[in-house]
């Protein structure tokens, strides 16, 4: 399984990747992850949010 992070300092809040990936993020005063692993069924969503984030502040961390 893949873990995804995000670049807090990077990150505007804007919600893009919790409305693509609700139960991988959530968004607060910043964006963060709330699982440990993404699922394989779960990483095309990820890449989603990742390809769509406006400032680049979500990436694989591997």
């Amino acid at each position: 399984m893949k873990k995804v992070k995000i670049i807090e300092e990077n990150c505007i809040a804007c919600g893009l990747c919790e409305s693509i990936a609700g139960d991988i993020f959530v968004v607060e005063d910043v964006a963060r992850v709330i699982v440990d692993k993404v699922k394989e069924d779960q990483i095309e969503l990820v890449q989603e949010a990742i390809d769509s984030c406006p400032t680049d502040a979500i990436e694989w961390d591997e």
